[in-house]
Parts: C-alpha cells; sequence; structure tokens
C-alpha cells in the first residue's frame, strides 16, 4: 500500500505594475475554474495573495510547486504579468494550531483594501 504524501497549506502573494482591478478580478475568475482547490482569494490592483492545501513529500517539493502555480496559468487565465514576491508553506498541525490558537497579542486590527 502506497503511502500518502502530507497535506501542506500553501500561501503565495504575487505582485507587479498596476492593473486595471476588473481585469484582475475576470483573470482570477478564470483561475479559479483551472484550479478549484483555491480556498482563499485576495486582490489589488497590484497585488494577488491565494491560498489553498497542497498533496507533497515535504515542504521544498510544496514550496517547489507553488512557486509555479501563477506561471503555469498565466497564459491560460490572462492573469497579470507579476512575479512571486511571497510564500508560506506550513503543514496541517501548524495550520490547525493557529486557527484555534488565541492572538499571541490583543490588538485591534483593521481592515483595509491593498
Amino acid at each position: 500500500m502506497k503511502q500518502q504524501n502530507p497535506i501542506w497549506h500553501v500561501s503565495v502573494t504575487v505582485s507587479g505594475d498596476r492593473q486595471p482591478v476588473s481585469e484582475t478580478r475576470r483573470a482570477l475568475d478564470q483561475f479559479q475554474q483551472e484550479r478549484p482547490f483555491l480556498h482563499s482569494l485576495r486582490y489589488g490592483e497590484s497585488r494577488v495573495e491565494f491560498a489553498y492545501w497542497e498533496e507533497a513529500g515535504d515542504v521544498v517539493d510544496a514550496a517547489s510547486l507553488a512557486l509555479r502555480v501563477w506561471d503555469e496559468h498565466r497564459e491560460s487565465a490572462a492573469l497579470p504579468p507579476w512575479q512571486v514576491v511571497g510564500l508560506e508553506v506550513v503543514d496541517l498541525e501548524t495550520f490547525q494550531s493557529r486557527q484555534s490558537a488565541p492572538s499571541l497579542a490583543q490588538a485591534r486590527a483593521v481592515p483595509r483594501r491593498f
């Protein structure tokens, strides 16, 4: 019986020159059609953050796959020609512990658009 690879939570941030928000939104809709496992998408005129779950043998494999996702869908989804500027890969246990743990410091966060 083949052992299943671990699951990793991946967050990627891409950024570049400003683009019309409506065009970015349309491209992200197509991106999500092509990669339906995306569970979080945030966007602005010059940045997109997306998150998803990846099955990979180790963190290096998960990170390598994540660094290619945007470029692999750039043409087919008409994504902006932006570059990866941020990457986080954590295992399932770490992700779950963050969800249930209290904040490290009590602070009032004010949500802001990019």
